[in-house]
């Protein structure tokens, strides 16, 4: 009899704790971005990458032939996030809340300033600055957030932390159009980004197999004016994934993602 009664008060006590309303912004099951974050907080192979990454770039950059350098208009275009900002930390705050991403958390944590640098990215681009290079800053970054954003560049030493060389979303995410008006003025001698979006517009919207065809077509730009940076935790390629489509479950991302896998069997 007390051991019924046990698995009766037993019972009753998991019912009422399945009702417990969830938040609406909650991830409910294992969260996806925890392995890609864990990578970029955690693995020694992150932090090789981007020296690489950085350590070709000032390759080409000290490739660049003496007179070319003393007639000036040569410009540097990099990306923000992930590419000299790292970020992981607010990605790991969403994971351990059981939060996914939303416009006003994002706007919460940029407006700490607090993102810190993705490595070699400040000593690289000072470097390039000390030779009369000058950086420009295209993101789809809100204007919104340009004073924070200054403020994060500053704190970390980067160079040409001013609105001057700061171009952000108004209009379209698109940056094409803001890269042609840095191009009008300057010799652009290297791009720099961890999405295809950040180089040209060719990879805009496009499906996975369109965005590989792409990438093969430039592929002797890589390592050579295009510098990529990596990022698993999100992207364009994610996107990709889902055809572009928003509002999709966790479960309807997931079982994308399961039926994405190439796998093999034995014969």
């Amino acid at each position: 009899m007390r051991n019924a009664m046990i698995f009766i008060l037993a019972i009753s006590f998991t019912g009422v704790c399945a009702q417990k309303p969830a938040s609406s912004s909650s991830y409910k099951g294992s969260n996806p971005k925890t392995l890609p974050v864990l990578w970029q907080q955690t693995s020694a192979e992150y932090r090789a990458l981007c020296y690489q990454a950085f350590n070709l770039a000032m390759l080409r950059v000290s490739e660049i032939p003496d007179e070319e350098l003393k007639k000036g208009r040569l410009a540097i275009i990099t990306d923000l996030d992930e590419t000299i900002l790292d970020n992981s930390a607010r990605e790991a705050q969403l994971i351990l809340d059981h939060q996914t991403h939303t416009d006003r958390n994002w706007m919460e944590w940029s407006s700490l300033s607090a993102a810190t640098s993705v490595p070699g990215a400040v000593e690289f681009l000072n470097a390039s600055h000390a030779k009369g290079i000058r950086v420009f800053y295209i993101s789809n970054r809100d204007t919104a957030e340009i004073q924070w954003t200054l403020k994060n560049l500053r704190n970390l030493g980067m160079p040409d932390a001013d609105t001057a060389h700061m171009l952000f979303l108004s209009s379209t995410s698109s940056k094409e159009t803001r890269r042609q008006k840095v191009m009008e003025q300057y010799n652009v001698i290297l791009l720099l980004g961890d999405n295809l979006n950040d180089f040209a517009g060719v990879f805009e919207k496009k499906s996975i197999a369109d965005r590989k065809y792409e990438t093969d077509k430039l592929k002797d730009e890589w390592g050579k004016k295009f510098i990529v940076l990596p990022n698993s935790t999100y992207g364009e390629w994610e996107n990709a994934l889902y055809g572009y489509k928003r509002n999709l479950t966790p479960k309807e991302q997931d079982s994308i993602r399961t039926g994405l896998l190439k796998g093999y069997r034995m014969p």
